[in-house]
């Protein structure tokens, strides 16, 4: 239970750290530099920045590196996590932006299971994949608690929309 805990607090911190990001950094560099796809729609949109991406990634390490001091889960393995979660993100707005969806946005399930699934996908691909109890329940428990933290910041006036 230890190790799933840390494989989810991995993947959530680096998931939630670029909304504290954009609230303390206000001039942030988009990940798609601004530009646009022949369609007249943002590539990802001024919400994905290169900022929010790296501290994403470091945030999940740091709880990796936590998690390793008790000898549960190994720094690299947080690091392909973080790394998965901030890329699943990541595509989560490339696909918004295809289906004519604008930053802020609310798109269900993909919202809240692109970071964990791609997340989950890149560990599957470095280190064989966690077991089918941790993949399960991460499932399950990932669009409520997504949901439940994004009202929260919503009411802390750290995000705009509450979804």
């Amino acid at each position: 239970m230890e190790r799933l805990v840390a494989i989810a607090l991995t993947c959530y911190v680096a998931n939630a750290m670029p909304v504290l990001v954009a609230k303390i950094i206000k001039h942030r560099h988009p990940i798609d530099f601004g530009r646009y796809l022949s369609n007249g729609h943002r590539v990802l949109g001024d919400g994905k920045s290169i900022e929010g991406f790296i501290s994403g990634v470091i945030a999940g390490v740091c709880v990796g590196y936590l998690a390793e001091l008790k000898g549960i889960l190994m720094i690299t393995e947080a690091f392909v996590l973080s790394l998965g979660a901030m890329t699943g993100d990541v595509m989560g707005s490339f696909i918004k932006r295809r289906i004519g969806l604008k930053s802020g946005d609310p798109a269900p399930l993909l919202d809240q299971l692109c970071f964990i699934l791609t997340a989950l996908a890149f560990y599957q691909v470095v280190f064989g994949g966690v077991d089918s109890f941790t993949f399960i329940v991460l499932l399950v428990i990932t669009p409520p608690l997504h949901l439940a933290t994004n009202y929260l910041a919503f009411k802390l006036r750290l995000k705009d929309k509450p979804w």
